[in-house]
This record gives C-alpha cells, structure tokens and sequence, in this order.
C-alpha cells in the first residue's frame, strides 16, 4: 500500500484497458492546464493509455455537468468513468456558491443516476495562490488527485460487476458495461 498525505490507498490493478473521459473547464486556463497536466501523469502512472481518454473542454464550471451528462450518452462503447477539472474562485458575489454548490450537486447525481463513477477535481478557492498550491507539480496536484479517484472508482464498479456478473451465470468483456444500465 502507498501512502499519500496520510491516507493509505491500496494498490491499483491493471488500469490498462479502461475507456474514461476527461472535462475540463478553461475559465482559468493556466490552473486548468496545471490540473489537466496533473491528471495526464496520473493515468499514464497507472498504465491508462492516452488514446484511452476522451477530453473535451467547456467554457465554465457551469457547463461541466452538461458536457458529463452528454458524453456519457455518446460514448460508444461506454466509459469506465469520467473526471471533471475546473477552478471556481469566490469573488464578491454570490455567484461562487452558486456555482461551486450546483456543480457538485448536479455531477454527484450524474454520477448516481448513470452509474458511472464521476470523478471531482474541480477547485473551490478563495484565492489564485491556492489554487496554484493545489495545482503544483506531484501527487498533491488535485488534477493527479481525481484521475486516481476515477481510476480506482472505475476499477472498483467492474470489479462489483464482474462479482455480480459471476454470481448471476452472465459473462460480459472486461471493463464494458452491460446495456441497460
């Protein structure tokens, strides 16, 4: 087992064959090119290859649990999971709330619903400097972060669908869903 910041996490399986989508917000570019870096490292860590990861940006936070929802809909075959990379900062308004509070909200009932795991990196900050503290180079990289949750979670989900698969006398590819869910 690693250990990362204290927790300790198991070690991974072969994460070679999982299909997975990235969403990235751009609103803050440079942050969400540090998060979108920090992801890429961590997949290919975990032996995910690059033409496995569908990325497609959105324009906001407001618009990534859209562009999850619509991907979702269209990937053929269907993804093992979905990460989402964005920087919401508050300003002087409500608007921060708003947002960071509906962006959670709608991505963990996307995530509920579909059944596919839906992985959060989006940052709420006070301030630039914090965000740029969370997006540094490393395991500590909220980008690295989420894409190790998605791995996992993604891992997780076919292992409990193999189990139940197994269970059940059905026997389906390693890593795809069957229809209907």
């Amino acid at each position: 087992m690693s250990t990362r910041r204290g927790k300790m996490a198991p070690p991974l399986s072969d994460a070679s064959n999982l299909k997975l989508g990235i969403v990235l917000s751009d609103y803050h570019e440079r942050l969400a090119e540090d998060l979108l870096r920090g992801a890429r490292s961590c997949l290919v860590s975990h032996g995910v290859p690059p033409e496995s990861v569908e990325e497609i940006r959105v324009p906001g936070a407001f618009e990534i649990p859209q562009a999850v929802a619509r991907l979702q809909a269209v990937s053929k075959p269907p993804l093992d999971a979905i990460l989402t990379l964005g920087v919401l900062m508050r300003g002087d308004t409500l608007h921060f709330e708003v947002l960071s509070h509906e962006v959670c909200r709608s991505l963990g009932e996307i995530g509920r619903s579909s059944g596919v795991p839906v992985a959060f990196g989006v940052l709420t900050v006070d301030t630039e400097q914090q965000a740029r503290e969370r997006t540094g180079k490393g395991r500590s990289n909220k980008g690295w972060e989420a894409a190790e949750a998605a791995v996992r979670m993604a891992l997780l989900f076919r292992q409990l669908e193999d189990r139940d698969a197994g269970q059940s006398g059905l026997s389906q590819p390693p890593g795809r869903r069957r229809s209907g869910r």
